[in-house]
């Protein structure tokens, strides 16, 4: 399987259907295992930092790779921390675009 790090999301359809229970563990084997998914429904994870300026520097890099992914989570900055919450809203839970976007994020934290 390609890494998940090295894929491009695709674009997601209304009504579209979500990952399984089955078909989410081969991709959380994939990720950092930080991240926790809340009823096979989400990922979230907490990076911490050892101040503001580098959770915000980290916020926007996280930003630019939404961007140019077209896929955005959600995001929650504080003074020392970043919260990540992803999941597909168009299809009410979590796709391949979800774990693609973690695998990015983990690799900028790692290289930060």
């Amino acid at each position: 399987m390609d890494r998940l790090k090295d894929r491009k999301c695709a674009p997601c359809e209304k009504g579209g259907s979500p990952l399984t229970a089955a078909e989410i563990p081969p991709l959380k084997e994939q990720v950092d295992a930080v991240w926790n998914i809340p009823d096979n429904h989400h990922l979230v994870r907490s990076y911490s930092f050892k101040n503001f300026s580098e959770a915000l520097e980290f916020t926007n890099r996280l930003g630019a790779i939404a961007e140019e992914e077209g896929h955005h989570p959600d995001i929650h900055l504080s003074w020392g921390k970043v919260i990540v919450e992803l999941w597909t809203h168009e299809v009410g839970g979590l796709t391949e675009n979800d774990f693609i976007s973690a695998a990015k994020y983990d690799q900028v934290f790692r290289e930060s």
